[in-house]
């Protein structure tokens, strides 16, 4: 999903991506062009990468010592979304570091074979009470090692 920045950013296959999330879009979603708005788009993002983190039982967000915070967010937009629709949010990770991970999500119309919407953040991995960075944790690192 990464494109050269002389590139024309374009839709991506459903192929892309290695694990995907239903998402129902709420009336609330909508604004006055009859359409999402782009603010909900990114906590689309947040929300399909830390329900599957959860899922997998490397994150806790209440008691856990490393916690991930945004440091870049980018987003394209191709078609629109709008309630009401399922979206299915497609995941992916094109870069582990040794603190900080780049997940790259794809948003789809629930079946299309093409997203509407595709993006990335970019998370440093901290100690919860320090907000210092720190090694990724073994177990978050194996998790995020299948989805490369």
């Amino acid at each position: 999903m990464s494109e050269d920045k002389n590139e024309k950013p374009t839709a991506a296959p459903r192929t892309t991506y290695k694990v995907f999330r239903g998402i129902s879009t709420r009336w609330m979603d909508n604004d006055a062009y009859g359409h999402v708005n782009n603010v909900v788009y990114y906590s689309w993002f947040d929300t399909a990468v830390n329900a599957y983190l959860i899922e997998q039982g490397v994150l806790d967000i209440e008691h856990g010592q490393t916690i991930g915070l945004v440091i870049e967010t980018q987003c394209n937009y191709f078609s629109s979304l709008a309630f009401p629709q399922t979206v299915e949010a497609g995941i992916r990770v094109a870069r582990l570091g040794a603190s900080s991970v780049r997940y790259e999500v794809g948003l789809f119309a629930q079946g299309q074979a093409f997203s509407a919407a595709k993006g990335h953040f970019v998370h440093v991995y901290v100690d919860r009470h320090t907000r210092r960075p720190m090694p990724l944790p073994a177990n978050l690192k194996t998790v995020l090692e299948t989805l490369l």
